[in-house]
Order: C-alpha cells, then structure tokens, then sequence
C-alpha cells in the first residue's frame, strides 16, 4: 500500500507505507529492548528487586529515562497511627537508560533514511519521523500502565527488641517514666505495616515521552553527516551538521570517560554490584554534569538528611556547610583541588570538539582567517545549545519526609539546578574559542576538506554511503603535478624504448598490405584473392 505526497522541493514522492511501518517497528522495538534491559540490569546490581517486583519497577525507570514522570506515595499505618504518612518527591533522569533507547533508536532510524536513495522528499521524511513518534508513545503508554507497585515492609521483621523503653523498660537516662508512651508508640512503629508504592502519572509521561523521542531524531538528523535531508534542508548539512556531530562525538566520549572511572572505582569496593548498577543507569548524569560544571557553570543547590549521602564527595560536603552560595568549580577546589583536572579535562574536550568539527567543515574559497571565522561561530551556536540542555537534563530534585502525627521524624532532600542562561553565554564563549583554536590546527595541518563530503541528500550527488568510485573520499590536499600519475605526458617509444603493450618485444608496425595485381583478367574460378590457382603456372602476357 502507497500513497502520494508532495516533498519540499514541490516534486511528487511516493511515500513506502509497507517500509516506514517495518523500519518503525524495528527501531522502537530494539530502542525499548534496550532501555529495559539497561533498567532491569541496573535495578538488579543496585538490589532494588529484593524490595518489590522487578517487572513494574523496570517499567517505571524506562518511563522515566524517557522523559515521563513517577510520583511515589506511601503510608504508614500502626496501631493508633491512622494519620502517618510519607511523602516523597523525585524528579531526576536516569539518562543511561534514556542514552542506550537514543543510541538504538537514532541507529535503526537513520538506517531506514539511507536506504531511501539519493533524494529524500519532507513528506517522506516527516512520515518516517511521526510514525516512530507514534509507536514509541504507544508503547510508552503500555508501560505507563504497568509501572505502579506497592512494596511491603513488614515492621515486625525487624524486631522491637531493638526499639528503646519496647515493653516497658523506659529510656536509658530515666526517661521511661513517660507513662511508656513514647516508647509504645515506637514499638507499634516497629510492628507496622509499611506501604510504600509508586504510580506513573500517564498524562505527563506521554508527553514527555512525545516530546523526547522527537527530540532525539532531531539531534540524530543533526549529527549524522552521512543521512540524506530535503532540498529545502540543505543548508543543515552545510553549516550545523559538522559542529553538532562533533560535540555529540565528545559528549559520548566523556560518557565512556565517566563508566570507565566507575569501573576503576568497583574494582577496590566491597560493594562492586552497586557501582555498577549506578554506573548504567547514571553514568551520563556525572558525565554530563561534570562537562558544564567544568566549564565554570554555576549551579544551585541543597543537600539534606540521608539523601546527600548519594553525592559524590566534596560536592555533598559543600551542599551541607553552604547552600546560599552557588556551587562553582572553584568552591570545589578549595575543597579538594584535584577538581581542578575536571576543568583541564573540559577544556580539552572543547578543544577536540574544535579540531573535529574544522576536519569536517569545507573551506570552499575561504581563506585562513574566514575559515576560522566560520568554524568559531558555528561552533559557539551549537555548544550554547548543547550545555543548556546538558544544565536542564542533568538537574535532580528529590525530597522525602516521614510525618507522624503531625511530627516530622525523617526529613531528606536534594535539589541541584544549573542556570541555564549562563550555561548558553559560556558555551557561546567556550564553542566560539575551541572552534577558532581548532581551525587554526586544521588549516596549518592540511586537514581541511576543500568540499563537502557527499551525503545523497538535499539534491546533491551520491548514494548517502561512504568513499567509492563515484563518490571519491574529500581532498585534504593540494595535488601537485610531479606526483599525480594522470598528468604525467605519455612516453615516446622512439625515445624512451617503452612500448604501450606490455606482451610484445617491439615496436608494432602498421600492418603490411597485399601487392596489387598488374591489370589482365580478373581471378578465375577456384583462384583465391588473385593468385593463380595451385597446379597450373600463370599465363604469360
């Protein structure tokens, strides 16, 4: 089944309904493959399936990497206790989850693009963009529906043995004689029934989930140097495509930076499952945290009761001594001045992103000085994006508090928000400084593309693959006339002795030609091209 669209250049496309819905399914199927088991695995080393089912708890984390929302709730009934609830607030982005479903989902999507052809239509290209939007919200929704559990904690496993004045022996210090109130509210705290449950809240998750798999083919589009794009696009593959794949590239580069730290870390632990379960599902949340916080982007935040626990060190020290201030590079340092390689360490990456993004970008007829030019700028409106969404993904927000009959007994609590604005100003700065210092490298190098590199989209040539014969790799430098073979003259067989076929031992003469026969009559029969016939001598005269 087909139907007929008009693409962006105004020309009529036929749009491969069959294609789409195949290349569809299997770009959500092996996206949401991959987010369970990055969540189900992470879930399991972390310990979190001896609480509850691992199945509903799966469900909500792969909800949450893409973008939705979980409200946990829970109450605390014991015996005279009917009022005593817990309430609790999370809201953080297990982003390896979220990274491994981009990863798989911009992989199979950009694929099905490739394999179009040389001309991509808008029509064709929005089609194969809403229908996987469709199928992953759909499947999302499923999830949506699976995601809520209730975990029980019994209170009596505990024992009130342990509990202080349990059966009325009193407090040490003389501070039993309270009537055994005290410590008999504290006994029947310890035999309740602790429900504590979370729920997925469908309505946010699916658009949240909307809004995140559409924003993840349009990073992929962006990055991908080799997918077709609309004639009407064509300037996308010219002036964004070769910065944005090259602080994608970097990014992902700090993203193994950061799980191979986490690996160092486990080896020396005595809990290495954990670290490795918060390794998978947050490593790109310390990565992707450290990149901005490098750079010099202020952050804002507090850190309260056991929550701060779960911050690495000398962040949650600095969190609990001074919440006012914003948190800084520098404040950290003073600390721990090892934090000063963080900011050694972004900057490098900046300057990688640099030279990556010149070898990438064509010089055309530019000189020296509007080449750098247009790579800094470039590069600045692709890294001010970039860090701001690194500030708004990265941000955590979680509180948690156990009230008793109007008593806060528990109180805990997080909140890390970045500033957004500066992040943007900074990452103008710092992408506008890596891209000038990268050019420059480029250029004096001789690795700078004279033309850009075919992608078989957007009405150029080529058939969206790499390198081949009828679509040569890009010139990184000058041809010169002494070592080129195609401009070399032939050679002179007379004045050089070489000779053009390589089986013969001598020059090839033109061939020779039969004598003409002087005038008579013409051959008689059974003579052959004019020679007398075999057996009877010529005439004469």
């Amino acid at each position: 089944m087909a139907g007929y669209a008009h693409g962006s250049g105004g020309s009529t496309g036929r749009v491969p309904w069959g294609d789409v819905v195949l290349a569809s399914v299997a770009s959500v199927s092996w996206a949401m493959a991959g987010m369970a088991g990055t969540a189900a695995l992470g879930l399991h080393l972390l310990g979190a399936d001896s609480a509850g089912a691992l199945g509903p708890m799966t469900a909500a984390v792969v909800v949450l990497g893409a973008g939705g929302s979980v409200s946990p709730s829970g109450n605390v009934e014991a015996f005279g206790l009917d009022d005593a609830e817990a309430h609790t607030a999370l809201a953080v982005t297990p982003l390896g989850v979220g990274l491994v479903g981009a990863l798989l989902l911009s992989l199979f999507f950009l694929r099905s693009l490739r394999g179009v052809g040389a001309v991509l239509s808008g029509a064709e290209l929005a089609v194969r963009a809403g229908m996987v939007a469709v199928m992953f919200v759909a499947v999302l929704g499923g999830l949506a529906w699976v995601g809520h559990d209730v975990a029980t904690i019994d209170g009596g496993a505990l024992g009130p043995a342990g509990v202080p004045g349990a059966g009325g022996g009193g407090l040490p210090g003389g501070l039993g004689d309270l009537s055994g109130l005290l410590p008999d509210r504290l006994a029947d705290l310890a035999r309740a029934q602790a429900r504590v449950g979370f729920t997925v809240d469908s309505s946010s998750s699916l658009a949240g989930g909307a809004c995140w798999v559409l924003g993840v083919l349009v990073i992929a589009l962006l990055a991908s140097r080799r997918t077709p794009l609309p004639s009407a696009l064509a300037w996308v593959d010219r002036t964004v495509r070769p910065a944005a794949s090259a602080v994608v590239s970097v990014l992902l580069v700090a993203v193994v930076a950061g799980c191979a730290a986490a690996a160092y870390a486990a080896i020396g632990d005595a809990h290495p499952k954990r670290i490795a379960g918060a390794a998978l599902l947050g490593a790109p949340n310390g990565a992707w945290l450290a990149v901005p916080l490098g750079l010099f982007v202020p952050w804002d935040g507090r850190a309260t009761g056991e929550l701060a626990k779960v911050l690495p060190d000398p962040l949650d020290e600095l969190l609990r001594v001074s919440a006012d201030e914003p948190v800084t590079v520098g404040r950290l340092a003073g600390l721990d001045g090892r934090v000063w390689l963080l900011a050694v360490a972004a900057v490098v990456m900046m300057l990688y992103a640099g030279v990556l993004a010149a070898t990438r970008t064509p010089r055309g007829e530019l000189t020296a000085a509007g080449f750098v030019g247009r790579c800094a700028v470039r590069l600045a409106g692709v890294t001010a994006s970039a860090l701001a969404l690194l500030v708004w993904l990265t941000q955590v927000s979680a509180d948690a508090s156990l009230s008793v009959l109007g008593f806060d007994t528990f109180g805990a609590g997080i909140e890390l928000h970045g500033q957004t604005g500066t992040a943007a100003l900074l990452g103008a700065v710092w992408g506008a400084g890596a891209g000038a210092v990268g050019a420059a490298v480029a250029w004096m190098a001789g690795a700078v593309p004279s033309e850009a590199e075919p992608t078989g989209g957007g009405g150029g040539s080529g058939d969206g693959g790499g390198p081949g014969p009828y679509t040569p790799s890009p010139v990184y430098r000058p041809s010169h006339d002494e070592t080129n073979p195609y401009l070399r003259p032939y050679p002179d067989p007379a004045r050089d002795g070489i000779h053009g076929a390589p089986t013969v031992v001598g020059p090839i003469g033109p061939p020779v030609r039969p004598a003409v026969p002087p005038p008579g009559p013409g051959p008689g029969p059974g003579d052959v091209d004019g020679l007398p016939p075999s057996g009877r001598p010529p005439e004469a005269g």
